[in-house]
């Protein structure tokens, strides 16, 4: 998809510079697919303590399990 934006030359050669990525467009990329992961990161941590997983570890580690 073709985009025309307006962005802060210092932002953009910074963030190239930090990153070592060599054009615009694959620096925006980047930042986008950074701020995805960061979002489900986040979110997978709003989980943390609620669920139960009623799970015996050593019972699972034990099983003789084949696949295939």
């Amino acid at each position: 998809m073709k985009t025309t934006l307006e962005l802060p030359d210092e932002l953009i050669q910074e963030a190239m510079q930090l990153t070592d990525v060599k054009t615009k467009a694959q620096v925006i990329i980047l930042a986008l697919q950074e701020l995805i992961k960061k979002n489900k990161v986040a979110e997978l941590k709003a989980f943390k303590g609620k669920v139960d997983l009623d799970m015996n570890l050593d019972e699972l580690r034990s099983r003789n399990v084949h696949l295939g």
